[in-house]
């Protein structure tokens, strides 16, 4: 078999780690990450000063991939998001912020 007849995957370094993440190579680098910063105007050269850990062929083989599969990414991209925003008003309902800083103050001061 020759590289051109590989499955996409096996030239695509993404993977979905057991959180259902998806990473880029062997690295913690969230998809997404690599995606804002492309979005962001980066080069692939500057997304790698910023991620030492991902390698340049990994970086653009990532770009190609999602200029050629944006919307799937980007649907990807928006599950990821509103399901960060879910689990943060899931937080916020569970342990509400307001007069954090008053019983704060209170242990400081001594009077629990």
């Amino acid at each position: 078999m020759t590289i051109l007849n590989a499955p996409l995957s096996d030239r695509v370094p993404i993977r979905m780690d057991a959180d259902g993440v998806a990473r880029i190579g062997n690295t913690r680098v969230r998809l997404e990450t690599l995606v804002e910063a492309f979005h962001s105007g980066h080069a692939a050269e500057e997304i790698l000063l910023k991620y030492p850990s991902l390698e340049l062929k990994d970086i653009y083989a990532v770009i190609a991939f999602y200029l050629a599969h944006p919307e799937e990414i980007d649907i990807y991209i928006d599950e990821r998001r509103r399901a960060a925003e879910a689990v943060r008003a899931e937080v916020k309902l569970k342990h509400p912020s307001q007069g954090v800083r008053e019983r704060l103050l209170a242990r400081r001061t001594g009077g629990w």
